[in-house]
């Protein structure tokens, strides 16, 4: 028993002793590399040629310091945490709309229907030019933005040029508390199919989407899309209360793991359920992430609902804020999380990125197969496959360049100025002659109709010329470049409905706002479409969940 004692203590004194040796080995580290950073800005800032921009150096250190770490880990200066704050908590002083640039001119792109600036009669395509007098020329989009911010109660002058008025308009305005609502639409899709657009996880996501699932099944709603695409997330909190309207109380929502233990936690739904039973699909998309992932991940774990989209983004990763000297914060990376059945929706490499942010293809041997609630076949490693596949929508270059010159929003604008009212914004269609306007109108705009094969045709020509292929070849590029220019000159008529459509959501836009413009697009919207005819076939929508 005494060399057991004696055994145990020698342990211990071990440990202990390797224990001191690395915190001191650790604690060392940390001083030597603060002391090198120290005296090397010292000296930089002693000799170097010119004065430092000092603020400016030392954060662009600390960005470099947590990008080599995770996308997510950010340092937040004093200046921008209000803005940190907005985006947590969903709720700023300002006018009520999104203003950007069009053409180079700041120009209202959304006013939100019962804020100032909708109350004071600003409409879309009204370009500020002046706030509180003073000129908006060469001041950047950011700028702008904390200009039109501040105080609640405090007032402000704009000076605003619209299409179809001759002289400046003097607009003021009373800025208000502005809450930016989770829910951003909810409606009947069918006769008996709700609709809910969650496209953020601020503070009352689920109080949002709880209200907005008892209100249509109050107008007779019998099954449910809660559509996630391109939702960032947001409050960990949020999407285990919104995952809870689905599930039941005391479910198993989500786990974390840190380095630390305190990071190690269970999160079950806390409240009783809004509805366990009815038909639901959740739309995913590659920008659905983190908090979204959550729901998303939660609703097939448990198989809830279907999900029908896109693979999502491939976000595990749990951020806390720390706060740091002068009022500036440290958002860090604290922990992962892991949905029911066990896996971690995190991108096994997120420094590797599709061109839309997504997480690139991970290779089946780097996966981990995991089981729903009934026994389905799910993996880990890259976000959460959806169970039934629907790719986006794909447009033509031709169609991408009129929308990113803006003709579509300009010509929006001048179809409000002329016309008073049109119907209501899932019935209303541009007539034949109506789209001729449009066509006509936009052949007379020097519209360049650049494209791939533009781009190609010149390289084309560049590596002939550089190669003196030129000569020979001249003939049969210019009867490529004829074929070309017949195919463009057509466009506008052999791909009618895809810029038909696109037109008619820009116009519905003036009328009838952001609710208008959500309407107007949910006929025509693939994934949407799937989904209800998924909803409509009890058959298809089992099997689903049960294979």
């Amino acid at each position: 028993m005494k060399r057991i004692i004696i055994g145990t203590v020698g342990v211990a004194v071990l440990v202990g002793m390797f224990s001191f040796t690395f915190y001191s080995d650790n604690y060392f580290e940390i001083s030597r590399n603060l002391n090198i950073f120290a005296t090397l800005y010292r000296e930089l800032n002693t000799h170097y040629v010119d004065q430092l921009p000092n603020e400016e150096i030392v954060t662009t250190g600390i960005d470099a310091m947590l990008s080599s770490l995770d996308p997510y880990t950010d340092y937040i200066p004093e200046s921008e945490l209000e803005s940190y704050r907005t985006i947590t908590t969903g709720e700023y002083g300002g006018i009520g709309a999104i203003v950007g640039k069009r053409d180079g001119v700041n120009t209202v792109l959304m006013p939100y229907i019962g804020y100032p600036a909708h109350d004071a009669g600003l409409l879309i395509g009204d370009q500020i030019t002046h706030i509180d007098g003073k000129s908006l020329k060469g001041v950047s989009s950011p700028a702008i933005s904390e200009l039109l911010k501040g105080q609640p109660g405090t007032e402000l002058s704009l000076i605003v040029d619209r299409y179809g008025v001759s002289e400046p308009m003097l607009i003021t305005i009373v800025r208000e508390k502005i809450t930016i609502s989770n829910v951003a639409y909810y409606g009947m899709l069918q006769e008996d199919t709700g609709y809910i657009l969650l496209s953020d996880f601020t503070t009352h996501a689920s109080e949002e989407t709880k209200n907005a699932l008892l209100d249509l099944k109050a107008r007779g709603a019998k099954k449910v899309v809660l559509d996630l695409r391109d939702n960032p997330g947001g409050l960990l909190d949020e999407a285990i209360k919104v995952a809870n309207v689905f599930i039941p109380k005391g479910k198993e929502v989500v786990n974390t793991k840190g380095k630390k233990e305190s990071w190690n936690k269970t999160y079950n739904a806390p409240n009783l359920s809004t509805d366990e039973e009815i038909p639901l699909v959740v739309l995913t998309s590659s920008g659905t992430a983190s908090a979204a992932e959550i729901v998303s991940g939660v609703i097939q774990d448990y198989d809830r609902g279907v999900l029908v989209g896109k693979r999502t983004y491939g976000k595990g990763l749990v951020q806390a804020t720390r706060p740091l000297p002068y009022n500036a914060q440290l958002k860090i990376t604290t922990a992962k999380y892991y949905i029911p059945s066990g896996r971690c929706i995190q991108a096994i490499d997120y420094s590797h990125k599709n061109e839309d942010g997504s997480v690139a293809k991970i290779p089946d041997s780097l996966k981990v197969a995991f089981k729903t609630s009934k026994g389905r076949t799910v993996y880990d490693g890259g976000g959460i496959n959806p169970d039934v596949q629907v790719d986006a929508q794909k447009y033509s270059h031709l169609l991408f360049n009129i929308i990113s010159n803006d003709f579509l929003f300009d010509y929006a604008t001048i179809y409000h100025a002329e016309n008073a009212e049109i119907s209501s914004s899932r019935s209303f269609e541009l007539s034949d002659a109506e789209y001729a306007e449009f066509v006509t109108w936009l052949e007379a705009k020097d519209l360049s109709f650049s494209s791939q094969i533009d781009e190609a045709i010149n390289r084309l020509v560049d590596l002939s010329k550089e190669e003196k292929y030129y000569e020979g070849l001249q003939p049969s590029i210019e009867a490529l470049k004829e074929k070309v220019s017949k195919i463009k000159s057509s466009y506008l008529v052999d791909y009618q409905d895809e810029v038909k459509y696109m037109l008619e959501e820009e116009i519905v836009s003036r009328y009838y706002f952001q609710d208008g413009l959500i309407e107007a697009a949910l006929d025509h919207d693939p994934t949407i479409l799937r989904a209800q005819e998924l909803l409509n076939s009890p058959a298809q929508y089992k099997q689903i969940l049960s294979n």
